[in-house]
């Protein structure tokens, strides 16, 4: 049996979602996510073996981010993206930063049930209604760096989740509270987050994770 979980900021959504994947044989969600923050804490505790994450949950994380992210850090929990973004650099990119399938919510649940199956035997899988031309999948490159990123490859795992949230105004006690760590200990990762950055103040570093597409609103 393998374990699902299903992030989505739409509770309906992650219900649907939910109903739909526990009907089929082999597969059982056993959590859900609001946020990419809130999927990457459960990824982290283990026991994942697939994630359903869509890429748009604001506020926080941009879900393109997360999926690089959670790539890196668990190889092994594989990844399907359903989203309502259709564009090209999307896909692309999701598929770059290592997401093992793509499906579209204008779609058919049976693109969902089958992208499942294909991903859970280890395969990637496009939804049938993406057309991808060669010119495509030249540019999903999983070998290649992001150079638009630069020093942000520095920052550890988790600060590259306090990031976002120090960036939306979080306070430090709030950012504690939903990773489940000391105040002191935000701090500390907040202090080498701007270090690695080369960032002094806190406008600065909310433009710095605008630019480059780290949070959405």
């Amino acid at each position: 049996m393998l374990s699902v979980l299903v992030a989505d900021d739409h509770a309906v959504v992650r219900s649907g979602l939910t109903y739909l994947i526990n009907k089929q044989p082999g597969l059982r969600v056993v959590d859900e996510a609001a946020t990419g923050t809130e999927a990457s804490l459960r990824v982290e505790e283990g026991g994942i073996d697939i994630l359903v994450m869509d890429l748009s949950m604001p506020p926080g994380e941009n879900g393109l981010v997360t999926t690089k992210r959670l790539h890196d850090a668990f190889p092994k929990t594989k990844i399907l993206i359903l989203s309502m973004h259709d564009e090209r650099t999307y896909i692309n990119q999701a598929i770059k930063n290592g997401a093992m399938g793509y499906v579209l919510k204008s779609s058919p649940d049976t693109e969902v049930i089958r992208g499942l199956t294909v991903i859970a035997s280890g395969k990637k899988y496009l939804d049938s209604n993406i057309k991808m031309t060669a010119s495509d999948i030249d540019k999903i490159n999983p070998d290649a760096t992001d150079v638009e990123l630069g020093s942000y490859q520095a920052l550890s795992k988790r600060e590259r989740e306090v990031l976002p949230l120090i960036a939306l105004g979080y306070s430090n006690k709030e950012i504690a509270t939903k990773l489940f760590i000391s105040t002191k200990t935000v701090e500390a990762h907040k202090a080498n987050i701007m270090r690695k950055l080369d960032i002094h103040v806190h406008v600065d570093l909310v433009r710095y994770a605008i630019k480059h597409h780290l949070i959405e609103f």
